[in-house]
């Protein structure tokens, strides 16, 4: 495997670094400038241009994960906030005018017009949603984004003599303990109700840049805007409708099954939110590994007896420093693989605290990682850039390839049959809870005027449709109200999450054709992350012996075959 740092720069110097926008002007002047006189100079041109981009994002994404391992560090959020403030809106015109200098090309129809096509396709995308007055408002938007990891990166409790982040607080949801369940439970709600006015003021905030940004550039809300700027070409909201009412159909009542016979196994009167993490035989929770040391070393052999290339992408990664695994103060939630552009060799954060869900995560993130590594020598950064359709296959199908080996994580083998249901009981639980996300975002974005306790009552509404009915939230009302608060998604990266449910679906796909011949299947996964993004989405799935499919029958087979899975663990 090629694990050269950096790409050899043909145009930038190699000592390249951006310190102030006065590093970038000159060099985005002489693009912007530049004599092209036939297709090859084009060409050329066009590798230079995405030569730039990949070091300028790779720049941008260092900032961006420093300061999320540290959110404490003053320096480093005044460092990202810099970019954010200072550069991104400066690049931003350029930006559009280098995208127009291509498309207004009398070279461009000389091109390999099959080859470009989604890389074409997006520039004209991004060259009509762009409006100069947008710029500073993007800058604000990335802003405040940020400020949801700090609000929620200083969120821990005090429980049994300790300060504990609540991804550490967390084990003790799934102790047999009923009464610590609870009071644990009780501490981490009214931590999270301190935050809860911060959170509303940020998030409107948000709503109004927002939807200021769509109506700048000519959209009714910034809903039908996002769907644009997601380059969601192969599907529209009505399909998003139709999948919302499939999960309903379908997978809510696998939900309300599972929580059914989770009451019965636990000998309950009233099923609590305590009551829906711990192990319904009232056994410790599983405990796969002790450290993030020690999840890096049995991710990496887990992936290595999967196929050798999985776990050279995560031996190349520790040998470069790019993760940080481990939950601490200070750190931010959530977990992330930020591809780096420029190196090829992209980051995995994540918060680690000892659980299989903890498991679930890093082969989540070494999917992703692996896919950086298939597409890294494409010189066009939007090869790289797939849609997130494409990228949480990589990763969801990593999850349920993965899940053969992992004996190397449970020597035992109830704890291994465990492990596995536990696995796609949240599959089923997960589906339902994107639908929901993705309906309540709908939602909330075609009326951005509402009041918190409009959209307080209007998530209720929405989560009582996706949710099993059997949880008893009698006296807790307020923290269902609250419930959405903890989804980054809706702060960071609004309408990113539906493709999970997509791409679910597919995974799901794929580890039945990997359970029928697992080496073709990962032949053919490895071939599909392969050509990132140079052809549509339904072709990628198409190469991965798949169908991007989100039809009623469709949901009704992999709801089926769900089950049937499932059922056989029992």
């Amino acid at each position: 495997m090629n694990t050269t740092q950096k790409t050899n720069r043909k145009y930038l110097p190699a000592n390249f670094d951006i310190k102030t926008w006065n590093d970038l002007e000159s060099i985005y002047n002489e693009l912007l400038e530049r004599r092209l006189s036939s297709s090859q100079e084009l060409e050329k041109w066009m590798l230079d241009v995405n030569e730039l981009e990949a070091a300028v994002s790779e720049n941008l994404a260092w900032r961006y994960i420093k300061q999320s391992c540290d959110t404490e560090n003053p320096e480093l959020s005044k460092s990202y906030e810099f970019f954010v403030t200072e550069i991104s809106p400066k690049v931003a015109p350029f930006s559009d005018k280098l995208n127009k200098k291509l498309i207004d090309s009398p070279f461009i129809n000389d091109l390999d017009q099959k080859k470009y096509f989604t890389y074409l396709r997006t520039t004209k995308k991004n060259i009509d949603l762009f409006r100069e007055e947008n710029i500073e408002l993007e800058s604000q938007i990335a802003t405040k984004s940020s400020q949801y990891a700090s609000i929620t990166g200083k969120q821990t409790i005090k429980y049994d003599g300790k300060e504990l982040t609540l991804q550490q607080a967390a084990l003790y949801l799934k102790n047999t303990d009923r009464k610590i369940r609870e009071e644990v439970y009780t501490l981490i709600q009214t931590r999270k109700k301190q935050d809860e006015d911060a959170l509303n003021k940020l998030f409107q905030e948000l709503v109004d840049l927002r939807n200021q940004v769509a109506l700048n550039a000519g959209f009714k809300n910034y809903r039908d805007y996002k769907f644009k700027e997601l380059g969601r070409f192969d599907y529209n909201q009505d399909d998003c409708k139709s999948f919302h009412a499939s999960i309903k159909k379908y997978f809510v009542p696998l939900s309300k099954a599972i929580d059914e016979q989770r009451k019965k196994e636990l000998k309950v009167d009233s099923y609590r939110p305590w009551d829906s993490e711990v192990d319904p035989g009232n056994n410790k929770p599983l405990h796969p590994f002790e450290t993030a040391d020690e999840l890096l070393k049995k991710s990496i052999e887990c992936f290595n007896v999967t196929d050798k290339y999985f776990g050279e992408c995560l031996t190349t990664m520790q040998e470069m420093k790019h993760l940080d695994l481990a939950s601490r103060k200070g750190k931010a939630p959530g977990g992330y693989n930020y591809p780096l552009y420029e190196s090829g060799v992209p980051f995995i954060f994540m918060n680690a605290v000892g659980l299989q869900r903890d498991v679930v995560t890093m082969v989540h993130e070494g999917g992703h990682a692996v896919h950086a590594f298939l597409t890294k020598d494409y010189k066009i950064n939007e090869f790289k850039s797939v849609p997130s359709e494409v990228a949480e296959l990589a990763s969801m199908s990593m999850e349920l390839i993965s899940m053969k080996r992992w004996d190397i994580f449970y020597k035992d083998a109830a704890d291994l049959n465990r492990a596995k249901k536990e696995q796609l009981e949240k599959i089923i639980k997960t589906l339902c809870w994107i639908a929901c996300v993705d309906a309540y975002q709908q939602k909330l974005y075609e009326n951005p005027k509402q009041s918190t306790e409009e959209r307080y009552k209007l998530w209720v509404e929405t989560y009582n449709e996706y949710e099993s009915g059997v949880l008893d939230y009698n006296g807790l009302e307020d923290n269902v109200k609250r419930m959405w608060h903890s989804q980054l998604h809706i702060f960071e990266v609004p309408f990113y999450y539906i493709e999970y449910g997509f791409a679910q679906l597919g995974a799901l796909a794929v580890w039945k054709n990997f359970m029928h011949n697992a080496p073709q299947a990962i032949q053919q996964y490895k071939d599909a992350l392969s050509l990132g993004y140079t052809v549509s989405i339904p072709d990628v799935y198409k190469a991965a012996g798949i169908k991007f499919d989100f039809s009623d029958t469709y949901m009704s087979s992999v709801a089926d075959f769900v089950w049937k899975e499932l059922d056989g663990l029992k």
